[in-house]
């Protein structure tokens, strides 16, 4: 991979690993839903002018026509995982919810597996495994009978990801015609469109803070908007396999812009999980192949 794309990646890594930090900073303030309601609008509202200067006529038609399946893709991919990942983190450190983030791929597989019938070799029914032990092992310490808060935000953590890998395959399935930024921009301003009953019900009552709106912007703009776009520059240079290989960086940003910016501890448990879950999606992924007879 030539440097320039390499150092691109580590920029795309930490750029969505702190969208993990944003969201520990603001959604106190803003709620779940408000802060996720700023954050769709905000970054459709921008990657529409790149979409409408790049697309061709025929494109446009072609979003125009397919506002169902963006709707559900934003649905699957923006609206609800949004929601729960900030959510989760009035109760989690963002740096553990990153690392939740990163089985994504896992589900994404899962899902392909289960679904759409789509075969696999061993390697990457021995990533599943180990993958989802490491989820298993995180969240152990973490889950009560109870169904406290700190419960319900891990497994809003852990459901969030099942969704992305949901949204990954229905995507590739019913909107592989349409350009990826076409489905980035729409998707987010369909999900915007979805949340905003909710955001007006559960809009905050206390004046908001300028540091909590300076983290939903720059989540918005950088982690959303300018992420998109560099994520989409990048299969265009090197391909979608290695591309996906930000997903190894984002829990390492995640944990540390944490615990560099407000002081998010750093426990053993997480540093084996995140090795564990790592381990597991790069054999599912194909980055890491073992020859299994």
């Amino acid at each position: 991979m030539p440097a320039k794309y390499a150092v691109e990646l580590v920029l795309l890594a930490s750029l969505w690993g702190a969208s993990f930090l944003f969201m520990r900073i603001a959604t106190p303030e803003f709620g779940a839903v408000a802060l996720i309601e700023v954050r769709v609008l905000l970054a459709g509202i921008v990657l529409l002018p790149f979409w409408f200067l790049r697309e061709k006529r025929e494109q446009r038609r072609m979003v125009y026509a397919n506002w169902g399946t963006l709707t559900i893709i934003g649905i699957l991919n923006s609206a609800v995982p949004f929601v729960l990942f900030a959510y989760s983190t009035l109760f989690v450190t963002g740096g553990f919810a990153s690392i939740l983030n990163a089985t994504a791929p896992i589900w994404g597989a899962l899902v392909a597996w289960v679904w759409l019938r789509r075969t696999m070799p061993m390697s990457g029914v021995l990533g599943l495994i180990l993958g989802l032990a490491g989820v298993i092992y995180l969240v152990s310490g973490s889950l009560s009978m109870s169904l406290d808060g700190n419960s319900l935000g891990v497994l809003a953590a852990s459901f969030a990801p099942f969704l992305y890998g949901i949204a990954a395959n229905y995507t590739s399935e019913k909107a592989a015609h349409l350009s990826p930024l076409a489905i980035a921009t729409f998707s987010q301003l369909a999900s915007a469109v979805l949340l905003l009953p909710l955001a007006l019900m559960y809009m905050p009552e206390s004046p908001i803070s300028l540091r909590a709106w300076g983290s939903v912007i720059a989540m918005a703009v950088l982690c959303t908007s300018l992420a998109y776009l560099m994520y989409f520059r990048l299969i265009a240079n090197i391909g979608s396999t290695k591309a996906i290989t930000v997903t190894f960086l984002i829990p390492v940003f995640g944990t540390f812009w944490g615990a560099l910016f407000i002081g998010e501890e750093v426990t053993l448990s997480m540093m084996i999980g995140t090795g564990v879950i790592l381990l597991g999606t790069a054999l599912v992924t194909g980055v890491l192949r073992l020859k299994v007879p």
